[in-house]
């Protein structure tokens, strides 16, 4: 073998044992979805499934949000339904705050996106039974039309949003 061909392999292999390396097992599942460049419809919901065989462990259930520096408000308003694998479905709703009073991200910042991340019901759980969970994530947003409360029907400048389900710490 020539000397080029082997820095190639070395590179290679450094770099696997690298992200190996920083791969702290913690993470049970994780999954994006992209939101539309047009915005995200009142009527989408972001989806993800989740097959669980381990209910003996506490879990932090995660939501993420990357939304871009043109977001025109403060917080995001989420719908959590979570369909368990005996067909029973819970709601949750969550306020997921993007930045402060003064306007300033609260997430991390990289460019022209921010990306935050909020624990869902607000503290670790254990699943209840094994098998297939559905996760549905739309947002709440609402908008004023002449004084009036009324939906917005698309949220524009969020990019994706992910779920993520992770061995909690606090067990």
């Amino acid at each position: 073998m020539s000397i080029k061909f082997i820095k190639p392999i070395r590179n290679s292999f450094l770099l696997a044992v690298l992200l190996l390396a920083s791969c702290d097992g913690t993470v049970y599942y994780s999954e994006y979805a992209d939101i539309n460049e047009g915005g995200w419809k009142v009527s989408d919901s972001a989806c993800f499934d989740v097959h669980v065989d381990d209910t003996t462990h506490f879990f932090d259930l995660l939501v993420e949000v990357r939304n871009n520096v043109e977001y025109p408000y403060s917080n995001l308003f989420l719908f959590v339904n979570t369909t368990f694998p005996d067909g029973s479905v819970s709601c949750d709703t969550m306020e997921l705050p993007l930045a402060d009073p003064s306007g300033v991200w609260l997430g991390k910042h990289s460019g022209r996106y921010v990306d935050s991340r909020y624990r869902l019901r607000g503290q670790p759980v254990r699943f209840p039974m094994m098998g297939s969970y559905h996760f549905a994530i739309a947002h709440g947003m609402r908008g004023e039309s002449d004084g009036k409360d009324i939906g917005a029907e698309v949220v524009k400048d969020i990019a994706h949003v992910g779920f993520l389900v992770e061995y909690s710490k606090a067990e």
